[in-house]
């Protein structure tokens, strides 16, 4: 756009700032409603008179519908145009947030948290690839920061903003709070945003779509109420289980010999694209899995109130806010998989801590551990995000960041299932062991301090050592949990040599640079 003499601005730096901010707001609401809402279901419960299973669909219902939606994002964007789907869905959100808050009953509030999950679907990859058309490549580390602090950031902050909106003023905040965002954001994108080209002669392979949907919703189902009905004990997660791999079956057989699939195989022929899918993969497993041991521990075995134990979790979002500002100059002089390593390594260190956590353990090392573990996730998230498409062409970059947002989705669901589930039944091993040694013969309990305290003879006295035997089995099985985590992390270190040179990758395409970016 031509500028006069006497004032020049530049309109095009504007024009990438404002739509850098749009996309930053709609990854932020996205990433936040995976997590602010759970803290407020005993509110919603009441209120809504809904049962402990009915409420619990709140949750799942959006998980399994933004699971099944992240798909097709890359299709739907290529065939009506990336700046029009990502206003619909931004529109669409904000709407469907605003009638969750004003949802009457729990039937009301499931449907319109299912349409929540919908539309934020695509929120996520349609941010990040208007991120990556944004900024030249020389650049894309800095813009991948600044996606990521979103994406990272917002899973983290949720439950203590959750917890505060909840108690400060009523669980419908939880859902208002988007109005003002969701606006900003639709108008900043009509305003700003340009339209991709549209490819009209696209056809929706329904066949394949379907068989998707069915595998990974039921998948997702399976994984998000296994731990509430018993896993295989149950007719329904055995059902699930079974329908998830035949629809798996029939979509891979379809596509694999389709002419025209769903998904564009393609995106499987660059090494950085698997690369990044194996560690985004990873990264949303250790994540959520840890911020699901996290929350719980601070809460039901040290005793912090829910705003506490929120407020201590986001010192690890300090960390990550850290790493991000400073990994998008590293990469100008250290190799992309060094950094995946130091990242991952970090965490594994953190992780190897955390398995001494006890009830007595204190905020100063909560708030060490937590600060430096979310350093290793901001070392890993950014390189990882940047060096995925680093070498896939333009075409097919909407369809892969809908790929890998739908592989850290349901790797986290994966991982918070593994945890939770090993969490339950390992407490309840470690009861039954230690159990086995409190008795009469034991000479721990027949020292006169303890005999002072703790009389097995009465009601009081056994009430007291159960608990005392519980609250050990608890510590011992989160110690467990966090070193299964820990030791999957180190195995995942090996993989880095997936991802390739960088550096020699930045230099040589720094000589032609990409066009059509947004300056």
């Amino acid at each position: 756009m031509p500028t006069s003499a006497a004032a020049p601005i530049a309109v095009p730096g504007l024009r990438r700032t404002m739509v850098t901010i749009c996309a930053m707001t709609a990854t932020i609401m996205q990433a936040l409603d995976t997590t602010i809402a759970n803290v407020a279901l005993p509110y919603m419960q009441g209120t809504l008179s809904a049962s402990q299973d009915q409420i619990n669909w709140v949750l799942t219902s959006y998980i399994v519908a933004a699971a099944i939606m992240t798909a097709p994002v890359g299709w739907i964007a290529n065939r009506f145009g990336r700046k029009r789907i990502f206003i619909v869905c931004a529109g669409g959100f904000t709407v469907a947030s605003v009638l969750c808050g004003a949802a009457q009953d729990i039937n009301q509030m499931v449907l319109f948290r299912l349409l929540q999950g919908v539309f934020g679907a695509a929120l996520v990859p349609l941010s990040q690839a208007v991120m990556l058309d944004s900024y030249a490549l020389h650049e894309r580390a800095k813009a991948m920061a600044i996606w990521g602090m979103g994406v990272m950031m917002g899973p983290i902050m949720g439950p203590s903003l959750g917890a505060w909106l909840t108690e400060t003023y009523s669980w419908h905040w939880v859902f208002f709070v988007n109005l003002p965002f969701g606006i900003f954001t639709v108008l900043g994108l009509l305003v700003f945003m340009d339209e991709t080209r549209k490819d009209r002669d696209l056809r929706f392979d329904w066949f394949g779509f379907t068989a998707l949907a069915i595998g990974i919703g039921s998948l997702q189902l399976a994984l998000d109420r296994g731990e509430q009905l018993g896993w295989t004990e149950s007719s329904e997660i055995i059902a699930e289980f079974i329908l998830s791999a035949v629809g798996f079956y029939y979509f891979f057989a379809h596509s694999l010999t389709t002419a025209k699939p769903f998904i564009q195989f393609a995106l499987f022929r660059d090494r950085n694209f698997i690369g990044g899918c194996v560690f985004m993969a990873v990264m949303g497993l250790v994540l959520f899995s840890t911020m699901a041991l996290a929350s719980p521990f601070l809460q039901n075995v040290i005793g912090y109130p829910i705003i506490t134990a929120g407020l201590l979790l986001a010192s690890r979002g300090c960390g990550t806010f850290v790493a991000m500002m400073m990994v998008g100059r590293l990469m100008r002089y250290i190799e992309a998989r060094t950094l995946i390593i130091a990242g991952l390594s970090i965490t594994c260190l953190s992780l190897f801590y955390m398995t001494n956590w006890t009830d007595q353990t204190g905020v100063n090392e909560i708030v060490v551990l937590s600060v430096i573990q979310g350093f290793g996730f901001g070392l890993v998230f950014v390189p990882l995000s940047t060096v995925a498409f680093l070498t896939l062409p333009n075409h097919l970059r909407t369809d892969g960041t809908a790929m890998l947002t739908l592989m850290r989705n349901v790797a986290s669901s994966i991982g918070i299932s593994i945890v939770i589930a090993q969490l339950t039944e390992g407490s309840r091993r470690v009861h039954a062991v230690l159990s086995q040694h409190v008795n009469p013969f034991n000479h721990a309990m027949q020292m006169p301090d303890v005999r002072a305290m703790i009389d097995m003879g009465t009601d009081k006295g056994r009430a007291m050592m159960d608990a005392i035997v519980n609250m050990q089995a608890q510590i011992i099985a989160f110690s467990q949990d966090y070193q299964m985590v820990m030791i999957f992390t180190l195995c995942a270190i090996p993989l880095a040599i997936m991802i390739g040179s960088t550096k020699a990758t930045l230099r040589r395409q720094s000589v032609a640079p990409e066009p059509a970016v947004i300056e």
